[in-house]
């Protein structure tokens, strides 16, 4: 299992779930130069949650505050890629981590057509050395 394993923060914004809303969102962050690694939305009631992974945290701290966007955070996570196409992988890593005692509180996921995928585990920030230590 050849894993590349990112810890990595990101911040949680609620915003009105609208048409438009998700757009206005994202591109206050694009004009503001802030890549994303990963991001996610699901729906809260009548509003949305994203999730968003910066690639540069103090950036993103500095055009969330100029836009007038409320940012909870940081939170933690790990990002893993694989270029494996091996089916039992990603249970591997689940079972790698409750092995050490590690509780997952959420994971998404992603497989691409040249059978590598990605995943993210949200977990505690002081359980992040012993997740990737596990991994490797």
């Amino acid at each position: 299992m050849a894993l590349e394993i990112k810890k990595v923060e990101y911040f949680n914004i609620l915003i009105e779930n609208t048409a438009g809303e998700a757009y206005d969102l994202l591109s206050k962050f694009a004009k503001g130069g802030i890549g994303l690694l990963a991001f996610k939305a699901i729906p809260v009631g009548h509003k949305t949650q994203f999730s968003l992974f910066p690639n540069d945290i103090p950036k993103m701290k500095v055009e969330a505050k100029k836009a007038g966007v409320n940012i909870a955070g940081p939170h933690t996570a790990l990002i893993i890629k694989s270029n494996s196409d091996d089916p039992g992988e990603c249970a591997g890593i689940f079972k790698k981590l409750s092995e050490v005692d590690i509780h997952v509180s959420e994971s998404s996921g992603i497989a691409d057509i040249y059978g590598s995928y990605g995943v993210v585990l949200y977990i505690k920030q002081e359980d992040c050395e012993k997740a990737i230590a596990a991994l490797i």
